[in-house]
């Protein structure tokens, strides 16, 4: 296998609400999400996240399954921001909770943690 790529290549947020969630992710980083139509079905349903596949990062989506629940204590999956004071200042007043503020983490810049309204916990990162 080759090690010429980034360790994470997909990642779901598992919601109980999509409509909530939805609204929640698109206030918090401004940004619409798609349904994922072909990845949606039965009792499925997918959003995607907006994703460039000419730069770095890896793309992911929400999900609601029944076979999926979402909570804390899971999975961290932290978003790229400007400044992440922005995001978790957006994701409180969007109904989440901020659960650690912004805080350096010296030469790799500075996290925040938040909770979503579905009950996950996020993490958030900066360079400034």
């Amino acid at each position: 296998m080759s090690q010429n790529f980034n360790p994470v290549g997909w990642f779901e947020l598992y919601v109980d609400d999509m409509a909530r969630a939805r609204k929640f992710y698109e206030t918090v980083f401004q940004r619409p999400l798609a349904d994922l139509p072909a990845a949606s079905s039965g009792d499925t349903q997918m959003a995607l996240f907006a994703m460039d596949m000419s730069v770095p990062g890896c793309a992911g989506a929400l999900v609601k399954s029944p076979r999926n629940k979402p909570g804390n204590g899971g999975t961290m999956v932290y978003f790229t921001c400007l400044d992440c004071a922005v995001e978790a200042a957006r994701a409180a007043a969007a109904g989440g909770t901020v659960c650690q503020p912004r805080v350096s983490i010296g030469e790799y810049g500075f996290i925040a943690i938040v909770q979503d309204t579905e009950g996950n916990a996020i993490g958030l990162h900066s360079r400034q």
